[in-house]
């Protein structure tokens, strides 16, 4: 359900006004409406908060990475007298070197491979030798333009080789002024193993950065994980600075919040003793601007995050969480439709739930309920680790086939409850539309739930041959659904207008609605397909495993292994999405969703985050 909210407007005196947003955020409980009026010029300090929480945010997650990467260690406590900026200016400085440092890096690493080709020398031989009046000049060319009277004109000598390249140098006088048709090559300043030393020296500084930002990691992580989170709380207040009006030649100013009617004690108490105005109303039924804070019960609470991955429901609507969870639950099991997988998720999930951090406790909470209600389901398909269980001869196994479906009675199950599903959504958005328009407004969709479910209990009745005064029967539903349909479709219309609307949306309600069944068959196939990958990995394993001892139960269980993993990680992903689908396509477009909700997020200090 959607808790209900009450818009408060407060008005204080400016010179107040920092101590009264202090004292709101020590209450956590008003949600802030943001102005759509942009940050102005002058907002310097929060432009640079916001500019130093990026860069926060990136160390952070480096500083993570380096701790994960050390074996047998693990980040320091915080530490209060740690100056957080020091530290981030000292990283700065490190990466700056770091950068250095790998250009230099590539820049000799070339030269190294260029010098490679013409071997290691002292360059100060070249001078040398140009001072008795002779100069040795370096060239490459394809070996097809190499020209053997080089040899004896210019006194060429092929020094390598590489590819169809050939490098050579030439011994000429100092004053000679032709040279041979190659490309001339230019000589490092310093001899190869000059160059190796240098390249030693700087990997040598290098591997020192790496390891100060290793330990800094260790030293500083929590240091500024708690600078980040004093930071976000200063950039939260900054943004209410922006959301203000000012009134009275900017002596007085005016905030406006949301605020949940179950904490609304909480905010007056923090209002006490404090220099403010304030008033809280009960928002317009036009206003969609409300946030949106959820309360559900602990079983659909868990299945909010799925919700939250479409949109939030808009304040005037009902919450759908509670309606599809259940839905969604059974969908996924059918999906997945293996006992033994179930089974296996349900264990590790309860495993993992222990040894998780706590806000990851609810996700392996869901995934144990999923991995349960496959189970069940699975029993139900006949279906465990890929074993046909309708096929098995044992006897303790028999005795229950009698329960299991088969691949006929599974698809029309999947057809069965997409039906359910969609009657079911059809009756929560009548629901809906009484509890926000009135009774009035609910009548057209009360006359489709009518002829739907009338003419399915006129044909059950007919199958079990109990049909009774079947055309008065039949007169009655059409009648009635007939006339809500065409003649209440938009209440306070012509007649007229809404015959034609009610034709239109007769149209679209029986390409719609048999569509949307439809899609309920992937239930059916995505479970089929499961089994089967299973069953195919099992016979697998059975025939490569050949015939020596040992070695072919080792064959055997590995390939059971690899094969089941990977068919529990592409079913599962499956069995993840498209109940997900059916949900937000189908479920939500009959039960009326509109969404467009966002999500209660208050003013709060850390400390009053911490506590809760």
């Amino acid at each position: 359900m959607v808790e209900k909210m009450k818009k408060y407007s407060f008005l204080i005196y400016y010179k107040t006004y920092n101590e009264f947003l202090e004292k709101i955020a020590q209450a956590g409980v008003v949600h802030i409406v943001e102005k759509q009026k942009g940050i102005p010029e002058d907002a310097t300090e929060l432009r640079q908060q916001l500019m130093l929480n990026s860069t926060l945010k990136s160390t952070i997650h480096i500083f993570k990475q380096r701790i994960e990467k050390q074996k047998n260690m693990t980040a320091l406590p915080y530490n209060p007298n740690i100056n957080g900026m020091d530290v981030i200016n000292e990283y700065e400085q490190l990466k700056s070197t770091e950068e250095k440092l790998s250009t230099q890096r590539q820049t000799l690493l070339r030269e190294i491979e260029s010098m490679t080709i013409w071997g290691d020398f002292d360059l100060s031989m070249l001078e040398k030798i140009e001072k008795e009046g002779m100069q040795i000049k370096f060239y490459s060319c394809r070996d097809r333009e190499f020209q053997e009277e080089w040899i004896e004109k210019f006194d060429a000598v092929k020094i390598a080789q590489k590819g169809s390249f050939i490098y050579f140098v030439t011994i000429t006088k100092t004053d000679s002024t032709t040279e041979p048709e190659a490309e001339k090559m230019k000589i490092a300043t310093h001899s190869l193993f000059e160059l190796k030393t240098i390249l030693y020296q700087i990997e040598t500084k290098a591997e020192e950065v790496q390891n100060r930002i290793t330990e800094m990691a260790v030293e500083h992580h929590q240091n500024l994980i708690e600078m980040q989170r004093l930071l976000h709380q200063n950039i939260d207040f900054n943004k209410v600075h922006l959301q203000t009006e000012k009134k009275a030649e900017e002596k007085l100013i005016l905030l406006e919040g949301w605020v949940p009617e179950i904490k609304e004690q909480n905010l007056i108490e923090a209002c006490e003793n404090q220099d403010v105005y304030y008033i809280g109303v009960v928002p317009d039924k036009d206003d969609n601007s409300v946030p949106i804070l959820l309360k559900n019960n602990p079983f659909s609470k868990l299945f909010e995050f799925i919700g939250e991955l479409y949109d939030f429901p808009n304040y005037h609507e009902l919450d759908l969480t509670p309606f599809f969870a259940p839905f969604y639950m059974l969908f996924f099991g059918l999906c997945l439709g293996d006992a033994g997988y179930g089974m296996l998720i349900a264990i590790l999930a309860l495993f993992a739930r222990t040894k998780v951090k706590p806000s990851m406790k609810p996700i392996m909470s869901l995934a144990a309920i999923l991995g349960a209600a496959t189970t069940i389901c699975g029993i139900v398909c006949g279906t465990f680790f890929g074993i046909n269980l309708l096929e098995v001869k044992w006897e303790w196994i028999i005795k229950y086939q009698g329960f299991m479906l088969d691949d006929n009675n599974l698809f029309m199950l999947a057809l069965i409850l997409g039906g359910v599903q969609i009657v079911f959504g059809m009756i929560v958005k009548a629901i809906g539309q009484i509890r926000r328009y009135g009774l009035i407004y609910s009548l057209e969709t009360w006359g489709w739930l009518i002829l739907l479910l009338g003419g399915a209990t006129l044909y059950l009745a007919y199958e079990e041959e109990m049909f009774v005064q079947a055309r008065l029967l039949c007169f009655i539903i059409i009648s009635v659904s007939g006339v809500l349909i065409f003649l209440f479709n938009s209440p306070g219309r012509n007649p007229f207008v809404n015959i034609g609307s009610g034709l239109w949306n007769t149209y679209n309600m029986v390409t719609g609605l048999l569509g949307d069944l439809l899609s309920y068959i992937r239930l059916f196939a995505l479970g089929i397909c499961g089994g089967v990958m299973g069953m195919v990995f099992n016979n697998l394993a059975m025939q490569m495993s050949g015939d020596t001892p040992i070695v072919s139960h080792l064959i055997m269980i590995l390939i059971l292994i690899v094969g089941h993993s990977l068919n529990i990680f592409m079913a599962g992903l499956g069995a993840f999405v498209h109940p997900m689908r059916l949900t937000f396509v189908e479920f939500y477009k009959n039960a009326g969703f509109e969404g467009g909700g966002k999500k209660y997020k208050p003013l709060a200090s850390w400390e009053t985050i911490k506590t809760e």
